[in-house]
């Protein structure tokens, strides 16, 4: 799942938002100094991870596209996943999106100085563009995909994702939605933050 996902799984605190999204970042960085907060919001991160990748609806989704993009399907879908959840948004939590949006941000900010430096580069450029914003307009999903694939070392056709995408709307929405409320169900119920919380 990508960086919205994420979030949404997180707890209201500053140390959660952090370490949920630390697994993203994780790579070079020696995760233990982090206190317990923050290393139950990265275990947190891996659950999510990888009841998705292990999911029915989610294997489905990445073969609809071409067999020369697949290499690239988990990634395009995390990104097309966030925007399903913006669009489905009231679903899944009562909290409007602009006010999750705002607290998400806000919590995420008063951990900057402590992420490493490459998640405090896109962590803060998150922030100050907003890019939950492009996430939840179609156009924004190509542009996402555009700045991914530039990103990739070696030639790709990684940004022709986005016609796998247009000419699969309606079956990955559905797989989305067969798919995330029972990710939400698993972490409720098992993931690391809220087995301790219950504790």
């Amino acid at each position: 799942m990508n960086y919205l996902a994420h979030l949404f799984f997180a707890q209201a605190t500053e140390d959660s938002h952090f370490g949920n999204l630390l697994g993203d970042f994780r790579r070079g960085t020696t995760t233990s100094q982090f206190s317990d907060a923050v290393q139950r919001g990265l275990a947190n991160h891996y659950e999510v991870d990888k009841f998705t990748d292990a999911h029915r609806s989610v294997r489905e989704a990445k073969q609809l596209f071409a067999s020369s993009r697949r290499r690239f399907a988990p990634v395009a879908l995390d990104i097309y996943f966030d925007h399903l959840l913006i669009k489905h948004w009231s679903r899944f939590t009562q909290e409007t999106f602009d006010a999750f949006t705002t607290r998400s941000f806000t919590l995420l900010e008063r951990r900057l100085p402590y992420m490493p430096r490459s998640m405090q580069h896109s962590i803060g450029h998150m922030i100050t563009h907003n890019w939950f914003d492009d996430y939840a307009k179609e156009e924004g999903i190509a542009k996402a995909i555009s700045v991914v694939a530039k990103r990739i070392r070696f030639k790709n056709n990684f940004h022709q994702a986005v016609d796998d995408i247009e000419n699969n709307q309606c079956a990955i929405e559905a797989h989305f939605l067969t798919f995330f409320p029972e990710l939400q169900q698993h972490i409720n119920q098992y993931g690391p933050e809220n087995v301790f919380l219950q504790r």
